[in-house]
């Protein structure tokens, strides 16, 4: 990775600019992009609007979590390499503490309030992914072509086949018939070009060593549970397209379906993922504390690790590569494709588990309800209408 000595002190300003925000940036990815834009472009003025605009196009492109792979970028740019692990570390690490913690405690959690906390937060996993396809909807799906394409993802994974080959055959499908049906839509003007110092040869090493792990681990995952949960967190991390939020589907197939979690367990921690800021994917390191047959804080870390990895690696992979490729009218196509398929995994995802594990009567529809309106209607913040449904399952669980 070609680098120019930065600054003396420069890695720790991006450190402490980027846990300033992992601890106050609620709001998921969207608003986490508005975020980095006032801090970084508005007042640090550490990049060009138009280098930010286009940095975000290209983290919109690729598969991954977008918020983070813009913020693992910026302190590449700001302070190479250290610059992007301390980023990440910087904005990552909040939420992902209090999470793992959260993990290790609900364990002993016990008593009618308790319980109520947790079924709470089971019933607002319903209202954020309903929240979350509502806006995916609306964005990547506006014509007819592209929500055909969304249901038909969500009969191909509730009907056809379930699990991650369900999920990984809807996007890939999606991507194809995006390639056929979608060029129209995918005209439009391209940025000016991004100007990062990542070499071409760093960038194939990059892309070489996420193809060798995507094929690799699940050849290697029966060899010990370590390896098993590295290459399960890998795989969700590599094939998440469009939020944050498209994680909950590909997570779910990995460790409810395989019997590593009870799918109770995964819903609590998604709710309270709600609560927290910065990255939804840190949710990993509820689950990673959770797996059998590792310590609570080795399997935070490999699960954390794991899930982030395959989206800075491509990262580094295209950005050599990245002013030339997106020239190509059919790949905004093909994308256009993928992320309305990502639609329907995720819309098929709000019924099962989502829907199903948390409604089981009138009281628990009309919280998971209040929580919708309260996110779309009153537009409160996700980690405030955490704490109103949360204390709702109180009220209904007494």
């Amino acid at each position: 990775m070609a680098e120019q000595a930065p600054p003396k002190g420069r890695i720790s300003e991006v450190f402490w600019a980027f846990l300033a925000l992992g601890l106050t940036s609620f709001g998921g990815p969207v608003a986490h992009l508005g975020y980095f834009r006032t801090e970084f472009v508005a007042r640090r003025k550490w990049l060009t609007e138009q280098a930010y605009a286009d940095l975000v196009a290209l983290c919109q492109f690729l598969p991954g979590p977008a918020s983070s792979q813009v913020g693992f970028a910026l302190g590449l740019m700001r302070a190479g390499p250290w610059g992007a692990a301390m980023a990440w570390l910087a904005f990552t690490l909040p939420s992902a503490s209090v999470l793992a913690l959260f993990a290790m405690g609900a364990a002993v959690l016990d008593g009618p309030i308790a319980s109520g906390i947790i079924h709470g937060l089971k019933v607002v996993a319903v209202a954020i992914v309903a929240h979350a396809v509502w806006g995916m909807a609306r964005n990547l799906c506006p014509d007819k072509t592209r929500a055909g394409i969304a249901l038909a993802a969500v009969f191909a994974v509730v009907v056809m086949v379930s699990g991650p080959l369900g999920q990984v055959s809807a996007i890939v499908l999606g991507g194809l018939a995006g390639l056929m049906l979608c060029r129209e839509s995918a005209q439009g003007e391209l940025a000016d070009s991004l100007h990062v110092a990542v070499s071409r040869k760093v960038g194939m090493i990059s892309l070489g060593l996420f193809v060798s792990l995507l094929v690799l681990l699940p050849l290697l995952a029966g060899g010990a549970m370590w390896l098993a949960v590295v290459d399960a967190f890998y795989r969700s991390g590599a094939l998440v397209f469009g939020g944050g939020h498209v994680v909950l589907p590909l997570l779910e197939a990995e460790v409810v379906q395989s019997g590593w979690i009870t799918a109770d367990e995964f819903l609590t921690g998604y709710g309270a993922a709600q609560a927290v800021p910065g990255p939804l994917f840190t949710f990993a390191a509820y689950l990673g504390a959770l797996l059998p047959g590792l310590p609570s804080m080795i399997g935070t870390l490999l699960a954390l690790l794991a899930i982030f990895v395959p989206g800075f690696l491509l990262l580094v992979g295209v950005l050599p590569f990245w002013n030339r490729f997106r020239q190509w009218g059919s790949a905004q196509a093909l994308m256009r494709g993928a992320n309305a398929a990502v639609v329907g995994i995720l819309g098929a995802a709000l019924y099962n588990p989502v829907w199903t594990s948390a409604i089981v009567g009138p009281y628990e529809f009309a919280l998971a309800l209040t929580g919708f309106l309260l996110l779309t209607i009153w537009k409160l913040p996700a980690w405030a209408v955490v704490i109103v449904v949360a204390l709702g399952g109180v009220v209904i669980t007494l």
